[in-house]
């Protein structure tokens, strides 16, 4: 679905929201060094938050995300309640689409089928 109005600006302010707090969480966390496994998940997290913003593939986008939120609530995250949080928004993201203003709408667009009895 590509709402457009009001639902369609408050699509696009949780996909900018969610989508930059993922890319500024990710990239302060990739500069303290951690291990391995904490670097592959917050490199997954500024991918997704990417995606977000652009809306580009914003289902897969918010499935990472809630993957994401996951793997940190498992790795012991300090900020538990950002985690439930961005999680919600991953899920509410995946269910709803991007909105009208994104490169998934500018792709796939609105279409029409009119169905006709034979």
């Amino acid at each position: 679905m590509f709402p457009n109005g009001w639902p369609g600006a408050a699509l696009l302010l949780l996909r900018l929201v969610a989508g930059i707090v993922l890319i500024y969480d990710g990239v302060v966390a990739l500069r303290t060094g951690p291990d391995l496994a904490t670097t592959i998940v917050h490199s997954v997290a500024i991918v997704a938050g990417m995606l977000l913003v652009v809306g580009l593939w914003t289902p897969i986008a918010g499935t990472l995300v809630i993957l994401v939120e996951i793997c940190f609530a498992s790795l012991g995250a300090i900020q538990l309640r950002c985690n439930i949080l961005l999680g919600a928004l991953g899920v509410a993201l995946a269910a709803l689409g991007p909105g009208v203003r994104s490169i998934d709408a500018l792709r796939y667009g609105r279409r029409r089928f009119d169905i006709r009895d034979p």
